[in-house]
C-alpha cells in the first residue's frame, strides 16, 4: 500500500505565495511505482480537477506542479494514481506553506 506524506521546506525564499497568484510546489515520487496522474482540488470541491502531470513521473523523479486556478485558497486535497492502478490520497493539505510534496511507500 502506498502512503502519502509531505515535507515542508521552510525558507525565506518560499514564504508562501500571495493570494490569487499561481501556486507552485515540487512533487517527489519516492515510491517504486510510476505516477501517471496527479490531481489537486480545493477541499470544498467534490470533483477532482484536471491531471497536473503531462507525462509519467518515474520512481525517484520529481516534477514542479503549478496551480493556476485564480482561487484565493490554500487548502487542497491531493490524489496520485500509479501505473499499477494503486491510488494515494491526502486531504486538507495547506499548499501555500508547502514547498515539496513527497509520495512514499
Amino acid at each position: 500500500m502506498i502512503r502519502v506524506s509531505f515535507v515542508a521546506w521552510m525558507s525565506f525564499a518560499l514564504a508562501g505565495p500571495a493570494f490569487a497568484e499561481d501556486l507552485a510546489f515540487t512533487v517527489v515520487n519516492d515510491t517504486s511505482s510510476t505516477v501517471v496522474e496527479f490531481y489537486v482540488s480545493p477541499v470544498d470541491t467534490d470533483d477532482w480537477e484536471e491531471n497536473m502531470v503531462s507525462s509519467a513521473v518515474a520512481p525517484g523523479d520529481e516534477v514542479t506542479a503549478t496551480i493556476a486556478d485564480g482561487r484565493s485558497v490554500c487548502d487542497y486535497d491531493i490524489r496520485a494514481v500509479f501505473e499499477d492502478g494503486e491510488e494515494a490520497e491526502s486531504r486538507d493539505v495547506n499548499l501555500c506553506d508547502l514547498g515539496t510534496f513527497t509520495l512514499h511507500e
